[in-house]
């Protein structure tokens, strides 16, 4: 196939998405059965596919954008909406490190197109992908991605006009040849007879690479190799964190710095990812609630994943133990809906947060060893992670998640089981409120600027985690259409929390509503109370 200066324009990399997708998705079972490196969990094939999954989401949606019109995004746009897409939706150790090398290939494709930028951006990608991981280890990704990088630089060397497509070819059988030798440069790989799985799966994504700017796949030789027949070493399979974490943080480069020495300590596998403001955290630890906490401090974590590596990896409790939750509630009829349910509360009145004095106190007032706390507020972290410093002075085992909403803490408060092992429990109740959208009508009190538009005085507004995104004029309408947007995403129940001056049949009205136009969706109601905005939404 000819080629031109535009082989990696935006339709090439709408093309590349693509092609990766399809074939991770053929592949996902065989990488999953080769994973035996950082941990023998077998999921490296799926969370390749998760992470390809949502850059190829986004880059869609930036051509979705342009359908109304005559042109078609330029390069710039769609490099940027994969990488971003990937930064979002990493999954695992090795979607992490691949979201990495999508972003630092990104900041050069936004500067052009030709061969000559494909392979600089290679470069880039691999450097930034070393950078990312804190203990960079041969034998993985990294030393496939450092070869493709190499053999696209030779390329470009031994001829000044070798084409996106020879580029693309070098770097392809570069990290072929390179991951063809990972099982003699890491033990663990050697002893189980498998090459590196997540090197496996970049191998894949740059092989659709080839297929998008030459029109032909490459030749693939390996050969999938069944779980039955892969024998998990045992220092793979026993010992190691229990849990791995991983989270999208909205925080400062300096914050961040502080953030890896923390989690580094804390564990390993660390691999943080993204810039700009936003980034990707990913690491093994023992202790859940510490590395989220962690976050916390450094900025604004959410979209919080936790994985329990299996029951035989946690460090078992001698003994029982005494556990309470405290929870801070916007509003009486949530405090005794809480309270029904065994916690500890506090109210957090309009315009008087709690302090951390309080927070203490009700962790005092639980009189337990172990306490789980639930600010229920964004505004709140700083206190809660104060208060739970000084609770541990005491001597008092403390998890913070950091729940925003009310109807995040209600989530967590609903999986609470007090006989199952603290860390287990942390895990559950942080799954369950990450998994919550939360969304609040609110009354503008004056005119203003917001993310939807210019709001007037008296105006209802949709705040949906925490960003206006809706409106309107009246209460029924607005919360519909809020209902409408976080329903698009997905979700088996809703949460109706109304206030103190909200009529029953406006819940009626939305159960209704969900009900017509969202099949297999439940709706569960509750009264929040005099202090409690006009309607809390949460959706799971």
């Amino acid at each position: 196939m000819p080629q031109t200066a535009d082989d990696m324009d935006a339709v090439a990399v709408r093309t590349w998405c693509s092609l990766a997708l399809e074939a991770l998705g053929r592949e996902r079972e065989a990488i999953d059965a080769i994973n035996v490196y950082p941990v023998a969990d077998g999921d490296t094939g799926t969370n390749l596919y998760l992470t390809v999954e949502s850059a190829t989401q986004a880059v869609e949606a930036v051509f979705a954008a342009h359908e109304t019109g005559t042109t078609v995004p330029v390069a710039a746009d769609a490099v940027r909406a994969m990488a971003h897409g990937a930064l979002i939706g990493a999954r695992g150790n090795s979607g992490t490190i691949l979201a990495q090398l999508l972003r630092g290939m990104a900041g050069v494709l936004a500067d052009g197109h030709d061969a000559d930028h494909l392979r600089r951006a290679l470069t880039r990608a691999a450097a930034a992908a070393r950078q990312a991981v804190a203990h960079p280890v041969e034998g993985t990704v990294l030393t496939v991605a450092t070869a493709a990088a190499e053999a696209a630089e030779a390329a470009g060397r031994a001829a000044d006009d070798a084409g996106t497509a020879a580029v693309a070819r070098a770097a392809y059988e570069g990290a072929r040849t390179a991951l063809e030798a990972t099982p003699g440069q890491l033990a663990v790989l050697g002893r189980a007879g498998v090459v590196d799985a997540g090197g496996r799966g970049l191998v894949t994504v740059l092989g659709a690479l080839v297929e998008a700017v030459s029109g032909r796949a490459p030749e693939r030789t390996y050969v999938a190799v069944p779980a039955a027949v892969i024998p998990v070493p045992q220092d793979c399979a026993e010992g190691g964190p229990a849990f791995e974490v991983i989270y999208l943080l909205e925080a400062t480069d300096n914050a961040v710095d502080r953030l890896r020495t923390r989690l580094d300590r804390l564990g390993d596998s660390l691999v943080v990812v993204g810039g700009d403001g936003l980034w990707n955290v990913h690491v093994h630890v023992d202790d859940a609630g510490a590395a989220v906490e962690a976050g916390v401090e450094a900025g604004r974590p959410y979209r919080i994943r936790i994985t329990h590596f299996g029951a035989d990896r946690v460090h078992p409790h001698t003994e029982p133990v005494q556990r309470a939750v405290v929870v801070v509630v916007p509003g009486d009829g949530l405090r005794g809906l809480c309270k029904e349910a065994g916690a500890t509360t506090v109210l957090a009145r309009p315009g008087e947060p709690p302090a951390s004095g309080e927070l203490v106190d009700a962790i005092r007032r639980a009189h337990a060893r172990e306490v789980v706390l639930l600010p229920n507020d964004a505004e709140l972290r700083h206190t809660a992670a104060a208060a739970a410093e000084q609770a541990r002075a005491e001597g008092v085992r403390v998890a913070l998640i950091p729940t925003r909403a009310a109807v995040q803490g209600i989530a967590a408060l609903a999986v609470h089981e007090p006989d199952r092992s603290f860390d287990e429990d942390v895990v559950a109740m942080t799954a369950a409120a990450g998994a919550t959208r939360y969304a609040e009508l609110a009354v503008a009190e004056r005119q203003s600027w917001t993310m939807a538009g210019i709001c007037q005085a008296g105006d209802i507004l949709g705040l949906i985690d925490g960003d206006v995104a809706v409106i309107g004029e009246d209460v029924p309408e607005t919360a519909r259409n809020v209902l409408d947007r976080m329903l698009a995403a997905g979700g088996e129940l809703v949460t109706l929390i109304l206030g103190e001056d909200v009529p029953d049949s406006l819940a009626d009205k939305l159960e209704e509503h969900v009900r017509e136009g969202y099949l297999a969706v439940d709706t569960v109601v509750y009264r929040g109370g005099l202090q409690c905005a006009p309607l809390l939404i949460g959706v799971e």
